[in-house]
């Protein structure tokens, strides 16, 4: 009896055996553990449970990961691009299938070769003013069309669309770039002076996350002096928030990725919406408010054209008037009666009996100083006779000077005098009125019809007597 030899079915395993052999075989091969590696953290992403980066070196790359655990060993934080040394083991992440390095223990060795460029290029540019804020433009409240530097095939210019579809109507131009690589710098200058020429309102610049290798172009001198030679303000909105670029220190805005640049040029149409009721509704009060100052001012006027109240404020005005007449009255009369009482003093001064009893008056009291000065200067002269001899060459000015004061006193008299002397008032052709006794007749109820007067002329007098009289009103 012969036996049928069947040949054996080859072993059959799942992908996620696959991978647990794996984790085992890295697990047993003490070349992949309790072993140091060097190289420069690239693309470093913080999470609750740890830290995330890549470790890199000149020729190649490996993910890497470490924990909380690990991190709470070290004095340092790590930063992006810098050079280090990890010891720890590969492991093998079995849902996903990948390897990487399992860092236990981290020490600084070093910044990288890229950060040491991105930081002397900064530094350069900041000393040359090209990160002023003097020099950053403002945004254009509602752009018509906006420019956009990225690349055709990426997730950034869908982005934009998108948000845009939802906030101000706006044109989006698009300016094709290469955005990482060889020639990413170069092409991304070319495209923001196409924009230029364009006739865009803002350009953005911008692409999604990545390393810093990634990001490299953006960090390009010759696309720092594009945007600030831009005469269209630009927004930069280069990787995710954490990320930034010498390109995010030029543009006048930065945005924090390319979706928030969108949201930062566009307004909102529920914003809008909002801003116009407010302005209608502002704008409807201000016209209610006119509209009652005007009714008011309305009703003003029409009560002010009643006939009735027109008449009341005509009583009030004439009543007023009746108020000014009577104090102009008294104030006539007051004025009159003070006029009468000086005129009255001037009348007794210019009588003439009165003035010439002042002439002889004052006269004699000249006469009299002048006799009392001679007299006077005589018995001075007399007395000091002895004295007089030593200086008889010099001439006694004071008595000179007080002869010459008096007869300049005397002749100021004189002349004043002459001017009250109302006989002098005659010669210009006036004439005076005296009564019989010699009064000065200056009102006509002075004067009493048939009576006798004289009238007194530069000449002479002539006597007249009165036949009627009349009193001006």
């Amino acid at each position: 009896m012969s036996v049928e030899h069947r040949p054996l079915m080859p072993e059959v395993i799942s992908v996620t055996e696959l991978n647990t052999r794996v984790k085992e075989l890295f697990l047993k091969t003490p070349a992949l553990n309790d072993i140091w590696v060097s190289g420069e953290i690239s693309g470093l992403r913080k999470y609750p449970s740890g830290y995330y980066f890549v470790l890199k070196d000149a020729g190649s790359e490996i993910h890497a990961v470490m924990f909380n655990s690990a991190r709470m060993r070290m004095d340092f934080e790590p930063q992006e691009n810098m050079k280090v040394r990890s010891f720890g083991n590969i492991g093998m992440y079995v849902p996903k299938g990948t390897y990487q390095f399992i860092v236990e223990v981290m020490e600084k060795s070093g910044l990288g070769d890229r950060y040491i460029a991105f930081e002397a290029l900064k530094k350069r540019l900041g000393e040359e003013g090209l990160f002023d804020a003097s020099h950053k433009r403002k945004l254009p409240p509602y752009p018509r069309r906006i420019g956009v530097v990225t690349s055709q095939s990426g997730a950034v210019i869908h982005d934009i669309i998108m948000t845009s579809a939802s906030r101000f109507t706006a044109d989006i131009i698009l300016a094709p770039a290469k955005v990482q690589g060889d020639g990413a710098a170069e092409s991304i200058v070319e495209g923001i002076r196409i924009l230029n020429q364009a006739d865009v309102d803002v350009i953005i610049v911008g692409r999604g996350g990545g390393s810093i290798e990634d990001l490299w172009a953006f960090n390009e001198e010759i696309v720092a002096r594009a945007i600030y030679n831009s005469k269209v303000p630009i927004v930069s909105a280069v990787g995710h928030e954490t990320d930034f670029t010498i390109a995010d220190f030029v543009a006048d805005v930065r945005a924090p990725t390319p979706t928030g640049a969108a949201a930062i040029i566009l307004r909102d149409k529920t914003e809008i919406g909002s801003e116009i009721d407010s302005l209608s509704a502002r704008l409807i009060k201000a016209m209610q408010s006119d509209l009652q100052f005007k009714s008011h001012s309305f009703e003003i006027l029409d009560s002010k054209l009643d006939l009735k109240a027109a008449t009341e404020e005509l009583n009030l005005y004439s009543m007023h008037l009746d108020e000014l007449m009577r104090t102009a009255d008294h104030y006539i009369k007051t004025k009159m009666t003070e006029a009468k009482g000086r005129f009255s003093t001037a009348d007794v001064r210019l009588r003439p009996s009165k003035a010439l009893e002042d002439i002889d008056s004052l006269r004699r009291m000249v006469e009299v100083s002048l006799d009392r000065l001679r007299l006077g200067s005589m018995s001075t002269l007399e007395n000091r006779k002895t004295l007089m001899d030593g200086i008889k060459e010099r001439p006694d000015r004071a008595i000179i000077s007080k002869i010459q004061d008096l007869d300049s006193r005397l002749e100021k008299d004189s002349k004043m005098l002459d001017g009250l002397n109302p006989l002098n008032v005659l010669t210009r052709g006036y004439s005076m009125i005296t009564s019989q006794d010699g009064k000065v007749l200056t009102a006509i109820d002075d004067i009493d019809v048939g009576a006798s007067v004289t009238i007194h002329m530069r000449d002479g007098e002539a006597d007249a007597k009165i036949t009627n009289k009349e009193k001006r009103k």
